[in-house]
């Protein structure tokens, strides 16, 4: 029998909460659009953060680049990564409760609307198994605000954690980290419980999410606490 408090796993978002690349994905969507005589701004940029890369290409088109959806995406990432590989901008407390997790034995995986190229560049970064796994934009079909990548993770955990312990994994005992709109819908539509640290965009106080500020200082036992609290509501 699972406990209350039993924390099982935790699922990771990375641009905005394990990194903060969102900087490198606006500063190549401008030069993108400038070099295809368009115009860009902040509202913009920000209307595209947390969102699938599929979406933000259609964006980026209507803003005048010339350009399929998939060169696109395609050119973005190469640059991110391409960035990355000079420096990787973790979010503060992000690699610390990694490691914590990894000590007490929790689960923990990437879901990111980003490319594979990308979010292996930053899987592989990172110490050999404090990320299981990643799901990744170019997995599934419809991206975040959708949950499908969410609920993608969660079956991939859930089977080989039923192979090892022979017990199930419940999503009431697992928890989303995500900072943006699109991410944090995604995640409660999911059934995990769900831990918003707002970075570049406000979240709305629907009472579906937990808030941190701040990871810096976070630590498995405040996961924990979560569990227990009174459910979110609905709406």
């Amino acid at each position: 029998m699972v406990g209350m408090s039993e924390l099982q796993a935790v699922f990771w978002d990375m641009d905005g909460t394990l990194v903060d690349t969102e900087p490198y994905w606006i500063e190549s969507e401008y030069k993108l659009v400038k070099a295809h005589g368009g115009t860009w701004n902040e509202e913009k940029a920000h209307l595209l953060v947390g969102q699938a890369l599929s979406y933000s290409a259609g964006i980026l088109q209507e803003a005048g680049v010339q350009m399929s959806a998939q060169q696109i995406i395609d050119h973005l990432t190469a640059q991110v990564v391409a960035k990355c590989a000079e420096s990787i901008p973790w979010r503060p407390g992000a690699r610390d409760l990694l490691a914590e997790l990894q000590a007490e034995q929790v689960r923990a995986a990437l879901v990111t609307m980003s490319f594979t190229p990308l979010a292996r560049a930053i899987h592989q970064a990172l110490p050999a198994g404090q990320l299981e796994f990643i799901v990744t934009g170019d997995m599934v079909s419809a991206g975040k605000p959708d949950p499908e990548a969410y609920h993608l993770a969660f079956d991939k955990m859930a089977a080989d954690h039923a192979e090892r312990t022979g017990a199930p994994l419940q999503r009431s005992r697992c928890i989303a980290i995500e900072d943006s709109v699109p991410g944090t819908a995604a995640a409660t539509a999911s059934g995990m419980v769900t831990l918003a640290i707002p970075h570049y965009t406000p979240l709305p106080e629907t009472g579906q999410w937990h808030v941190f500020d701040t990871l810096d200082g976070a630590r498995v036992e405040h996961l924990r606490q979560l569990l227990v609290r009174d459910p979110v509501p609905a709406v």
